[in-house]
């Protein structure tokens, strides 16, 4: 019996992380800022385990038996944990107020199990046995869950599935309690009964999963979704309405395709133009394939290096038929490799050097991704970029963003570079800006490729006139020990959502 307890707390500690991981990821894809959202949720939940165990005391009598409606009610509350929370964020403007209730919730009811175990074992092992045993089984609860959170359970279950998995797992572990210890307990019947209850509710839960799902993301996004899936990086919808589809990252949107091609061609070609007899090109970003299709439009390229992060983006852009239609199939070319990794560390390890790069990476909303357009970065960049060669970083809106936009800025040129900046009008996100980076001036282009939407060599020119609104301000460089620009890109888009 004190062996399948230990085992029992082994499954409790592995329950007890994954619905705090699943809470911390949530509120990330949800409301950005990752660093901000782990340190908060985790922080909360640790103080709300130390609230259980102190709580614990107050249980005296009928001990098993709290034990095993314990273990219910963190079953049942952790396990539809990520399916409130998913439905609060579409139907409510509380949802911060209720991801905490639920962290402290599910925390005070975790911080009970232990101190209830351990009273349940002190008579079959001595203090330091049964402490000693009980932490190292706590502990290596907690490293499976974290192994397997990120590898397994988002990637093949997604977060409302397996919080109500490991919701299962927990009442499972209250009904075999009731066995183990049948003769401590009295009305095993009506327990078995209230296991049963539970697991019954969770199981439905489980196997209505897409449909939680796809209600709250119906209310979330207006048009019709076609693809929705979740990776260990970040939430992916695709949503259609007549001809313009878009795709969302974490609830952000990344393109529309009514008017995806102003970006893209703005991105791509007064820099590729402006470098003739350019034969290798790095896309950092750009997992959807569209800045790759506008790459393909010059013949003389030969190859072409995507690295992102995701492979889930990258596989569903080069299978799915809709997707691949808008993108041409430019991830199915003979002269693309994809490459699935992070750009800061591919970067520094690769020793390529490129004519082109484009750097058409996520807004700077947290750390994570701030790094990733900081001074050590670009010093980076430049060791990549022939002496001819034009890099082009997507820089946010010098509009609605003016600080972030001229940080960016800045900070390119505190790596040594010569920093060009312009921005193009996009309907689905009004004004939008880029920044050149190369050795040497850039000077635009008098040519484009034949067949383009949106860019001529008089429009051209008018990208890289900024009016008053719009005009340089003076900012910090963004560095990896201020991440200056994460405040700035906070700061600016806060406002305009409120």
């Amino acid at each position: 019996m004190t062996i399948a307890l230990l085992l029992s707390v082994f499954v409790i500690a592995t329950c007890g992380l994954v619905y705090e991981l699943v809470a911390a990821t949530l509120a990330s894809y949800l409301l950005g800022d990752s660093v901000t959202q782990f340190s908060t949720v985790i922080g909360t939940y640790l103080f709300s385990m130390g609230i259980g165990a102190f709580l614990s005391r107050f249980i005296g009598r009928g001990l098993v038996t709290r034990f095993i409606q314990v273990e219910l009610a963190v079953g049942l509350v952790g396990g539809f944990s990520s399916s409130v929370l998913f439905v609060a964020f579409s139907f409510t403007s509380a949802f911060r107020l209720i991801l905490y209730l639920i962290v402290v919730l599910v925390g005070t009811l975790v911080g009970l199990e232990i101190p209830l175990l351990l009273r349940i074992l002190k008579e079959q092992l001595e203090f330091k046995e049964l402490v000693s045993q009980v932490l190292t089984f706590d502990y290596l609860g907690a490293l499976v869950a974290s192994l397997a959170f990120p590898v397994i359970l988002v990637p093949k279950l997604g977060l409302v599935r397996a919080a109500l998995l490991f919701g299962l797992v927990n009442a499972l572990v209250a009904l075999w309690s009731v066995r183990l210890l049948a003769g401590r307990v009295s009305h095993t019947g009506f327990l078995r009964l209230q296991c049963v209850a539970v697991m019954s509710v969770l199981g439905a839960g489980f196997l209505f999963a897409n449909q939680i799902s796809d209600l709250s993301e119906t209310n979330l996004y207006a048009d019709e979704i076609i693809v929705s899936r979740t990776s260990p990086y970040q939430r992916i919808v695709v949503t259609r309405w007549r001809d313009d589809v878009r795709l969302f990252l974490n609830g952000h949107l990344q393109f529309a395709s009514r008017d995806e091609y102003r970006y893209h061609e703005a991105l791509v070609h007064p820099a590729l133009s402006a470098v003739p007899n350019a034969r290798r090109v790095l896309v950092l970003g750009g997992g959807d394939g569209l800045a790759v299709r506008e790459i393909l439009k010059y013949p003389n390229i030969q190859e072409i290096r995507l690295v992102d992060l995701d492979p889930m983006m990258t596989e569903l852009f080069s299978t799915h038929e809709l997707l691949v239609g808008l993108n041409s199939g430019s991830l199915k070319s003979p002269k693309v490799k994809i490459t699935n990794a992070d750009a800061f560390v591919w970067l520094d390890q690769d020793p390529e050097v490129f004519d082109l790069i484009l750097v058409d990476l996520p807004d700077p909303s947290n750390f994570s991704i701030g790094k990733l357009y900081t001074s050590s970065f670009y010093r980076v960049l430049a060791r990549h970029l022939s002496q001819s060669g034009v890099a082009v970083i997507q820089a946010t809106s010098p509009l609605f963003a003016r600080k972030s936009f001229w940080c960016v800025v800045e900070t390119v040129k505190s790596a040594g570079l010569v920093a060009t900046p312009f921005h193009v009008y996009v309907p689905a996100f009004g004004e939008w800006g880029f920044v050149m980076a190369s050795h040497r001036e850039f000077r635009l282009p008098e040519r484009f490729p034949a067949g383009l939407k949106f860019l001529t060599p008089e429009t051209a020119r008018s990208l890289f006139w900024f009016p008053p609104d719009m005009a340089w301000v003076k900012t910090e460089v963004n560095r990896l020990n201020n991440q200056a620009l994460v405040g700035y890109y906070d700061e600016e888009w806060r406002h305009i959502v409120k």
